[in-house]
């Protein structure tokens, strides 16, 4: 061994360094072969104490032997070689003696590198020092810079100070503005002062260091950019100490009109106080403003909406010539969604209106007043000249959104290919209910079809699977003995590929069948342990008697199984000669349509002709009728109220083991203890077990939906939608949860309840008096904020459900308004007048008229809250009764 490799080895970096700087070009070429094939010895356990030893001076001799500049910079890069510990100079010092062209190119190409590849900056800058190149303005070499910048700081001074000496500071400040998500870099250490960014670049401006034209360019460039939330703080902030003067805002007016526009609202608000101001002294024409309102106006945001509504009335007292190009624009907020931003701009065009001569205009104005609330409508009648609204109530209907119809599961994939697409694609994301249960079934079909065909089929997909080594099936038991509870559709998915691959034994899948599958004893355990049971079977018979096809495969996307589809399975196992497996035919029971009485009797004949137990057991199931629901008592614990369920008795009795507990009783106390049921996406699955009975699957989902609530967790109230497509009577449990889930923490979870919510009111299986009433006691007990709920019912009524959502609000507010008037409530809840507004729109536009029990003392507070403001309107529009 030589003894640059021996020194190499040994990692003695500093002796290294002494005999390479006596070589030639020629002979530390020579030693470029042994290097490479060292580094590839290493690599197999670059953890161990040799290796770690060793890297430093590999990482050294390779950088100073290399002759090609890629190869270098390969070199230096490379990621097993990125934590080798060694020193920047000393790097430096090995190649120091190169031409400055070389250099030059190594440099950009290190610099060109990802920010990923974690080059050290100090190299990157060094070689820039060293070659005399023009700095590299590329990511890596500017996010270096930054991050050099903060670990000075033990060099004393400010930023600021270490700023102003940079050779380099203009063309990195330039490529600064050029970098996507810099924000969270440039706001360390804080916000404000000469040791920050924003403080530093200010100052550095100010003493014409950096070009004041090009800085305030560039920034408010960056802010028409977009990006990040970060990235707009910190240059906001930056255009906020640069204090613009008046000629460059002025000279920048198409800008801010742009960013008023479509920018996120920190920045449009910062734009609208700029043009504000430019608008008030005279400098931004009237045209200008309309058109930055025409933007504004429809912002979603209400403290923008407010605030340029101020500006256009002191517009409007400042030029009165100005009213016809300025009043059309406030009449753009006759249609905003909120009655007190329309009111708003209805008593402005009131003041004004008087200044208008053009007669064009006044009937703008006019016709714009239909889009108001009836009530406001009414009043526009006469001060604006518009249409009158209707004396009397029109007669209402409501118009729901269509409820969804189920889908028709398509037939298995025909061939193993297409069935092995199917099954990766389930696997890389949630398939649903559908996409899950066909490929089961294609799964089931074709192991029994040609199990060498669909093995060599899935080959690309299972050997990408945790439970797969490298070779194939790990010997032993790996899967079995990792898991007997399936959490989610792709763990049952691959239950099966692993039996099909052999990484499940025999005696295991036999011994799971027997004794049943391991399940946490939590309130999910019934639904769990059913889900989990015919997949343990299915595996099982797979592997020791294939099935041809399974019983359970669901006829539509909610899990219910047409009761002749079901009958004509049965035949086939009988001509076939299969044995049926016992999970598989009790989930098919539960699955099956009985709620068509005809359809369930003329199945039940067929069924009982078969002459098969399965046939007359189905039979005898058929013709049972529909279940009455068993007995339910609500609990509370504290602000959250569940629902307990009795027994029932008809899935208790008949079925397997495993699925009986599907019949116990649901208890409050089953929820504290541990629950491994984290998969969201899970709980669709679990509806689709008993597509008929949702009553007894809400009751068991019913702490997870109050989590939403309470808790502020996500993603629960996917069981919704589910829950409102499914069958059975929707009771206390059902409404209780679609309670929880109008007011969710998350807009997503708020989302998903409209849409359940929608889906009973089109179904006409909504109980509005009981859901209204759920949702009063969780607003009074604090289990739900009206905040929250005020978003999900305005959501829901911008549908057209004005009806539905005046249905529920009308029996929700008499709750909170009575503390409101007998004084137990300590301050109005939050959101409170949000609800009220909502309230009086579909009031307003459904026509609904009546009392409001507690509704005349909130409308008597002095004041002009929203509160107050809101409830007027309410009583106003229930006496009137006044529809759209």
């Amino acid at each position: 061994m030589s003894a640059l490799m021996e020194l190499v080895r040994t990692g003695r970096t500093a002796e290294v360094v002494g005999l390479l700087d006596g070589m030639t070009d020629a002979e530390r070429r020579s030693y470029v072969p042994e290097l490479r094939a060292l580094r590839q010895e290493l690599r197999a356990a670059p953890w161990q104490s040799d290796a770690r030893r060793a890297y430093p001076a590999l990482h050294t001799a390779g950088a100073a032997c290399q002759t090609g500049a890629a190869g270098v910079a390969s070199w230096l890069a490379a990621a097993d070689l990125r934590w080798s510990g060694v020193s920047p100079a000393v790097l430096l010092h090995v190649l120091g003696d190169r031409e400055t062209e070389w250099l030059a190119d190594v440099t950009h190409r290190l610099a060109q590198r990802p920010v990923t590849a974690a080059v050290p900056y100090e190299l990157m800058a060094g070689l820039v020092r060293l070659s005399g190149c023009p700095v590299p303005t590329t990511d890596a070499y500017v996010r270096g810079w930054i991050d050099h910048q903060h670990g000075s700081w033990q060099r004393g001074g400010t930023l600021l100070d270490r700023l102003r000496p940079d050779p380099h500071l203009r063309e990195l400040v330039s490529a600064l503005f050029e970098t996507d998500d810099i924000g969270s870099r440039l706001q360390w250490p804080g916000h404000d002062g000469p040791d920050t960014w924003t403080g530093a670049l200010a100052r550095l401006t100010a003493e014409g260091v950096l070009d004041r034209a090009t800085t305030v360019d560039a920034c408010v460039a960056r802010l028409l950019r977009g990006g990040p939330a970060a990235d707009q703080r910190v240059f906001l902030r930056l255009v906020r100490s640069l204090a613009l003067t008046r000629d460059e805002q002025r000279q920048r007016t198409a800008d801010w009109l742009a960013l008023a526009s479509d920018a996120t609202s920190t920045v449009a608000s910062y734009a609208q106080s700029v043009l504000a101001g430019l608008a008030l002294d005279g400098e931004l024409a009237p045209h200008r403003l309309a058109e930055m309102s025409d933007a504004v106006l429809f912002r979603p945001e209400k403290k923008l909406v407010r605030a340029q509504l101020v500006l256009l009335g002191k517009a409007l007292t400042r030029d009165a010539s100005a009213a016809g190009a300025l009043l059309p624009a406030v009449a753009r907020a006759f249609g905003h969604e909120d009655a007190e931003i329309q009111e708003r701009a209805l008593k402005l065009a009131e003041r004004h209106v008087r200044k208008l001569d053009a007669a064009p205009v006044r009937a703008e104005l006019a016709a714009a007043a239909a889009q108001l609330t009836p009530g406001l409508r009414a009043r526009a009648a006469g001060t604006l000249g518009a249409a009158p609204a209707d004396p009397e109530p029109a007669d209402y209907t409501e118009v729901l959104p269509p409820a969804p119809r189920p889908a028709r599961l398509a037939p298995a994939a025909a061939s193993a290919v297409e069935l092995a697409e199917e099954v990766g694609a389930a696997l890389a994301a949630e398939p649903g209910v559908s996409g899950f249960e066909r490929a089961l079934d294609g799964l089931v079909r074709h192991a029994h079809q040609d199990r060498d065909a669909l093995l060599a089929a899935l080959q690309p997909v299972v050997t990408r699977r945790w439970w797969d080594g490298a070779d194939g099936p790990v010997a032993g038991d790996r899967y079995g003995d990792s898991l007997g509870e399936v959490t989610d559709a792709a763990a049952g998915l691959d239950l099966l590929l692993a039996t099909l691959r052999g990484a499940v034994r025999t005696a295991t899948l036999r011994a799971r069948v027997r004794r049943g599958a391991k399940v946490r004893g939590c309130v999910h355990s019934a639904l769990s342990r059913a889900f989990t049971a015919r997949l343990w079977e299915v595996a099982y018979r797979m592997r020791t008697d294939p099935l041809p096809f399974l019983l359970s495969t669901p006829t539509w996307s909610t899990g219910l199984l047409e009761p002749a589809e079901l009958v004509a399975r049965l035949d086939g196992y009988r001509r076939l000669g299969v044995r049926v497996a016992v999970t598989d035919f009790a989930q098919a029971l539960l699955r099956v349509d009985r709620a068509d009485r005809a359809a369930a009797g003329q199945a039940a004949v067929r069924a009982a002709a078969l002459g098969t137990r399965e046939g007359r057991r189905l039979a005898a199931w058929l013709t049972s009728g529909t279940p009455a629901l068993p007995g339910a008592r609500r609990r509370t614990s504290g602000p959250r109220v569940l629902v307990e369920l009795g027994e029932v008795p008809d899935l208790r009795d008949d079925l397997p083991a495993e699925f009986q507990p599907l019949g116990g009783p649901v208890g409050v106390l089953q929820e504290h203890r541990w629950c491994p049921h984290w998969d969201d996406d899970i709980r669709q699955h679990w509806s689709a077990l008993l597509p008929q009975r949702r009553e007894l699957v809400a009751a068991r989902l019913l702490r997870d939906l109050s989590d939403l609530a309470l808790d502020d967790h996500q993603g629960a109230a996917v069981a919704l939608p589910a829950l409102a497509e499914s069958g059975g009577e929707a009771g206390e449990a059902v409404h209780l949860g679609l309670a929880y889930g109008l007011g969710a923490r998350h807009a997503q979870d708020r989302l998903a309840a409209v849409d359940a919510l929608l889906v009973l009111a089109a179904r006409g299986q909504l109980d509005a008096t009981r859901l209204g009433t759920d949702l009063g006691q969780l607003v009074r007990c604090g289990a739900v904020k009206t905040a929250r709920l005020a978003e999900s019912a305005r959501t829901a009524a911008a549908t057209g459900a004005h009806a539905t959502v005046w249905g529920v609000l009308s029996r929700m507010l008499p709750l909170p308004l009575a503390d409101l008037a007998t004084g137990d409530a300590a301050a109005p809840p939050r959101g409170l007048g949000e609800l009220l507004a909502v309230a009086a729109e579909c009031a307003e536009r459904s026509g609904a008229r009546g009392e409001l029990p507690h509704l005349a003392q909130a409308a008597a507070r002095r004041g002009s809250s929203r509160l107050a403001t809101q409830a007027r309107r309410l009583r106003s529009a229930l006496a009137e009764g006044v529809a759209a």
